[in-house]
């Protein structure tokens, strides 16, 4: 019954207001992770389909940006409504599509409800200014400069598996609220899930053609899509090697990318060391890790580490393993291939005189959480990012060391510093290259409203529900020359 209802609902792409089946007359199956069955199929679409989605979204786009800001409202709120009416049925589906628990799922949903309806009350507030010519050395004050944010036009939106409701509208929202219209194109292992946000969105009754669902194959409309000439800004969630890929296709327009991250929770010698064992699991093994802000490495000073390392255990030993629908926390990772991936860095870790703690063993692609002591420089855990429940624990002897090996990460997203010294707390993160640094906490992306920052191979641009509206827009002039 489930498995029918997911492929009729899956089963149509959304091209100017419409559900339809693409022209190629191909699908691809998507499998449950949990399951290992299919449960649903997204069209394959093609991309003369690619073409007209994007042709209906320019049109469309035209006249959403003449639209009132309270009339934008007026529809996101609906769309807000709808998600949150649909919650249960939603979260059901990204359950059985990513292997997320039911009361995780069910979170998703309500976070982006409040998303949405953040976004409308910010973008409400967000006025132009303006600027007088004498203010400038020289200048005269018979001009005056009013400034305001207009849209860019067409926003690619592209989503990952981990977050796929929480993250396609956290695109979508500010897009469609500064007045772009937008193609969004959701992981294929999403697509599903993707598809009922959609669905909610329709019943928000917005324009025809503003909001295009195109799904398919990569190398089929990858490339075609961010190479398109009728797109004007890319926003991407997702892998590394793909996003340095996106950044060398994409010329010349507005690129904004969330990627992978190597996250180290940096626990010195003062530390509650308790407490820190606590945050440090439940940022590492959350969603068997598959977060880009889970933490990934431990960096401990030498005097602690024994201690730390049966905190960790402990704890460990406390999390719930198996399917999500027992409401586990270390689930079945999202494919085998991803499960191979990460069993390869413990494998690598091991050979080369890493002490397995806890762990190390595995069901298809469920991976029970891992804890690996003595990890060195030359072991392959020590910097990939597994995106799995592997946590490797590096061995310090100063904060100097500590700081040099956060940084010779490629990756710079966040980072966690535990300690007593809130002045060393902030020594410490001043010299962390990455875009937030956590004190006593675990790393994570909200709340929404803060900005979210990547640098070096962890991405470019800023998120965050005011700079997403920002970088989804830009500033355009008009001067007023008076008579004086």
């Amino acid at each position: 019954m489930v498995s029918n209802t997911l492929t009729l609902l899956a089963s149509e792409l959304y091209i100017n207001g419409e559900w339809k089946k693409s022209k190629s007359e191909q699908t691809i199956e998507i499998t449950s992770p949990y399951l290992y069955k299919g449960i649903g199929k997204v069209q394959a679409i093609t991309q003369q389909e690619v073409d007209e989605a994007i042709s209906f979204a320019q049109v469309a786009q035209k006249e959403w940006a003449q639209a009132s800001l309270q009339q934008r409202a007026s529809h996101l709120y609906k769309w807000a409504d709808a998600l949150l009416a649909n919650k249960d049925e939603i979260a059901t589906v990204i359950m059985l599509e990513v292997g997320k628990s039911l009361n995780d799922a069910k979170s998703e949903v309500s976070r982006t409800v409040d998303f949405i309806r953040y976004v409308v009350e910010e973008a409400l507030h967000m006025h132009g200014e303006s600027m007088r010519g004498d203010s400038f050395p020289g200048g005269s004050k018979s001009k005056v400069a009013i400034v305001e944010r207009v849209p860019l036009g067409v926003v690619l939106a592209i989503s990952p598996f981990n977050y796929p409701v929480n993250l396609a509208a956290a695109k979508l929202a500010p897009a469609l609220m500064a007045g772009n219209a937008v193609i969004f194109k959701p992981a294929t292992q999403g697509a599903l899930s993707g598809t009922k946000m959609i669905e909610a969105l329709h019943l928000a009754e917005f324009p025809k053609g503003l909001v295009n669902l195109v799904t398919g194959r990569g190398s089929e409309i990858g490339d075609y899509l961010v190479e398109h000439k009728g797109i004007d800004m890319i926003s991407f969630t997702g892998g590394t090697d793909t996003g340095l890929h996106l950044a060398k296709k994409s010329a010349m327009i507005p690129l904004v990318l969330e990627l992978g991250g190597k996250d180290p929770g940096i626990v010195r010698q003062d530390a509650d060391l308790q407490e820190a064992a606590k945050q440090i699991i439940s940022g590492a093994f959350s969603y068997s890790g598959q977060r880009c802000t889970a933490i990934k490495r431990v960096l401990v000073h030498d005097s602690v580490a024994d201690e730390l390392v049966d905190l960790l255990k402990r704890e460990i030993d406390q999390l719930v393993v198996g399917s999500p629908v027992n409401g586990s926390t270390v689930v079945p990772l999202i494919d085998e291939q991803a499960a191979d991936f990460v069993q390869g860095l413990i494998d690598d870790a091991i050979d080369k005189g890493a002490v397995v703690v806890t762990g190390n063993k595995r069901d298809r692609n469920l991976l029970h959480p891992t804890l690996l002591d003595h990890v060195k420089e030359d072991m392959r855990l020590a910097w990939e990012e597994p995106f799995g429940p592997a946590l490797p624990i590096i061995r310090v002897s100063s904060d100097e060391q500590t700081i040099a090996l956060a940084n010779a990460s490629e990756f710079g997203l966040q980072a966690s510093i535990f300690t007593k010294d809130i002045n060393k707390a902030f020594a410490i993160a001043n010299q962390i290259e990455a875009g937030a640094v956590q004190i006593n906490g675990r790393t994570e992306r909200g709340p929404d409203h803060f900005p979210f920052i990547g640098v070096k191979k962890s991405g470019m641009g800023v998120q965050g529900i005011r700079k997403s509206i920002e970088s989804m827009t830009r500033e355009k002039v008009t001067v007023l020359n008076l008579s004086v």
